[in-house]
């Protein structure tokens, strides 16, 4: 076995945005439209299945949870709550190469429910199905 030598590149690249991120929104505050901007910006490079699912999850957060604000995470497509705390993000499976995308939930989310709860799940595509199901998630982490 052998031993980990630090950060991988696509991890020091993703310290690098998240700073960069922090940056730009200490600069912006709590402003709704750098955050959309920054969100947006975000979905625009993603393709295929990843473009699909981050613009799915768009669509949803805005339906059933407005009050959610769109902030980007490590580079990826996000929301937050009026804190400014992350409560959802979307990984797409084209940023560390991965054979899937993964959307997930953090803390903030009120998705508890007893002793175990799933808070991240794989997606590989975006389905009417899946949107369903993800409405609901949505709306209970929301709260």
């Amino acid at each position: 076995m052998t031993t980990s030598q630090g950060l991988s590149a696509d991890e020091r690249a993703a310290v690098k945005q998240r700073a960069k991120e922090l940056r730009e929104q200490e600069k912006a505050g709590k402003n709704r439209a750098a955050g959309e901007k920054a969100v947006r910006e975000a979905i625009e490079p993603l393709e295929g299945s990843d473009r699909d699912i981050a613009e799915g999850m768009w669509r949803v957060v805005a339906d059933v949870a407005p009050g959610l604000v769109p902030k980007t995470y490590y580079g990826m497509p996000g929301f937050a709550n009026d804190a400014g705390k992350i409560v959802l993000f979307m990984q797409p499976a084209a940023k560390f190469g991965t054979r899937y995308a993964t959307i997930g939930f953090e803390g903030t989310a009120h998705l508890d429910d007893g002793d175990f709860w799933p808070t991240a799940f794989a997606v590989l595509a975006w389905t009417p199905d899946f949107e369903a199901r993800f409405a609901a998630l949505v709306r209970a982490a929301a709260g």
